[in-house]
């Protein structure tokens, strides 16, 4: 296989984590809701709740920046390589 046809593939597959992770992010999130009972028992449920998605979005969050940036990076990467090669033909 090509060299760029490779990195076109791990490209893909790393952009594709980084849609997954933004995702399961935003599924986490979802339903969570944007007003708080007072109630003590409510408040003392709900709070456990939001701890429990507030912490599994700080887990998820550093994947996320690795992933992003490296499909970006990437992505850069290979249009400038396509530029370069487009360079070297014209002149």
């Amino acid at each position: 296989m090509q060299t760029m046809t490779m990195l076109w593939i791990v490209w893909a597959a790393i952009a594709g984590t980084a849609l997954a992770l933004l995702l399961y992010r935003a599924m986490l999130t979802r339903y969570e809701q944007d007003q708080l009972f007072l109630d003590d028992n409510i408040l003392s449920e709900e709070h456990h709740r939001q701890d429990d998605v507030i912490n599994r979005i700080h887990r998820v969050n550093p994947y996320l920046t690795v992933a992003g940036g490296a499909a970006c990076l990437m992505l850069a990467g290979l249009i400038g390589t396509y530029t370069w090669q487009a360079w070297q033909m014209i002149r």
